[in-house]
């Protein structure tokens, strides 16, 4: 029997129309959820970010600050702009897309927003308040995932969990999200002896290594979650996740499409954490 197709559009349509409707009642009382969106630059792929980012802030209600700066921006410049809407009252959250020009120091910038802006959840700070169990912000793929698995139904209280990838953006937060939530977690790499057998082990499969269809169907475990964070580009055009997903469709139990899975959870996260951002400047009003 084919698995489940965990449908990431469709959660995410869900979440976004409630926060519609909060949003809503936030700004009967004189706050809206504002986000500030740097793009530096003309990198076609952040641009399509970007332009995804905007159309959805518009349509659950919350103010777009849009700041476009040329691909000669000087890194001083870009701090400032930073140091501003650190300070501004309006802005709520702070995105600034990477990747940005070679000649800018990019964990300088992302140093300087205000963790407590920091709706990406990239600061130290955030992910090390993260790590103790009191997060402020969670990363927000990684906090995707989570709402994805719940999403399937699948119960994640002792269940065997493996992460592939381990970068800072997902890999870690999630395997952190994941043993937060009572799994018991494997974080595997390029040094994984027998990745296949590791693999082949795990109730809940979360791939992020960014290698189209590297994880073959054949190693999923039978009724498994999986939860497919790759997006590639083939040479014809297409997008192909990490796993394989025609033959691991056939295996798991439940499964993200690529595209129309990971992605736009990412997306409705960020304007949670930026909802959630608003929620505390209106208990200070």
């Amino acid at each position: 029997m084919a698995a489940k197709i965990i449908d990431g559009k469709a959660l995410a349509a869900k979440l976004r129309s409630a926060m519609a409707d909060e949003v809503k009642g936030l700004v009967a009382r004189a706050v809206r959820p504002g986000l500030a969106v740097v793009l530096v630059g003309d990198d076609p792929a952040s641009q399509i970010y970007v332009r995804n980012k905007t159309k959805a802030l518009a349509e659950a209600g919350f103010a777009c600050f849009d700041h476009h700066l040329p691909a000669d921006t000087a890194e001083a410049k870009l701090l400032g702009l930073v140091a501003e809407l650190n300070a501004d009252r309006a802005v709520d959250g702070i995105l600034v897309q990477l990747p940005l020009p070679k000649a800018i120091d990019s964990k300088r910038v992302l140093l300087s927003i205000d963790p407590a802006k920091d709706v990406d959840g990239f600061h130290p700070e955030n992910l090390g308040r993260l790590l103790i169990g009191e997060p402020r912000f969670i990363a927000c793929t990684p906090y995707g995932i989570m709402k994805l698995i719940e999403e399937a139904g699948t119960t994640v209280r002792g269940a065997s969990a493996v992460v592939v990838g381990r970068s800072n953006i997902v890999g870690k937060p999630v395997a952190v999200l994941l043993t937060a939530a009572d799994a018991t977690v494997t974080v595997c790499h390029s040094k994984t002896k027998d990745l296949p057998a590791v693999i082949g082990a795990a109730d809940i499969l979360v791939a992020a290594i960014g290698r189209p269809e590297f994880i073959r169907g054949e190693w999923i475990k039978p009724g498994a979650t999986v939860i497919d964070v790759g997006t590639n580009r083939l040479p014809s055009g297409k997008l192909a996740g990490d796993v394989e997903f025609a033959a691991a469709v056939l295996r798991a139990g439940a499964i993200t499409p690529v595209p129309g899975g990971v992605g736009p959870m990412t997306i409705t996260m960020l304007l949670a954490n930026t909802l959630e951002a608003a929620r505390r400047r209106a208990g200070g009003c």
